[in-house]
């Protein structure tokens, strides 16, 4: 077992096994609102005035498809991915946004920050990590 998981690390890389958890996360969170979604979900209003929630959550598991698929890209290309799984917190969190703003549902500028901060600058920060790491010359020199 430990061979094969050694070989799955290795032909996914940093930013693959980053795109091989979040696609299956958001899969399942898509999911969630389409197998039982809520009457009227509070704080999407500007969502759901556009589509029913079902609709939107097609949007997570269809981006969650794309960036699961993309983990198993080559390294560089694999962007794709990145961007597949920014445009559902995205969007959820300006919903939540423009719920705060316009009074609709004064918590949702809390989840917005939520999603702002722990989902869209964390796939920004992990689309920028490079694949390996090469450690600081003096960090090198040091440890002769």
């Amino acid at each position: 077992m430990r061979p094969a998981a050694w070989r799955l690390r290795k032909r996914l890389g940093r930013r693959g096994t980053a795109l091989a958890i979040l696609g299956p996360a958001k899969i399942c969170f898509g999911l969630g609102y389409a197998l039982q979604p809520g009457p009227n979900p509070v704080g999407l209003g500007l969502l759901t005035r556009f589509a029913d929630i079902r609709c939107w959550s097609s949007v997570w598991i269809l981006c969650g498809l794309v960036t699961f698929t993309c983990a198993w890209l080559r390294i560089g290309r694999d962007g794709l991915g990145f961007f597949a799984a920014l445009i559902p917190p995205f969007v959820w969190g300006s919903a939540y946004l423009w719920g705060g703003l316009t009074g609709e549902y004064p918590r949702g500028l809390a989840i917005a920050a939520w999603y702002g901060l722990g989902h869209v600058l964390l796939i920004l920060f992990l689309a920028t990590l490079p694949e390996h790491s090469i450690p600081h010359p003096a960090r090198r020199e040091r440890g002769r």
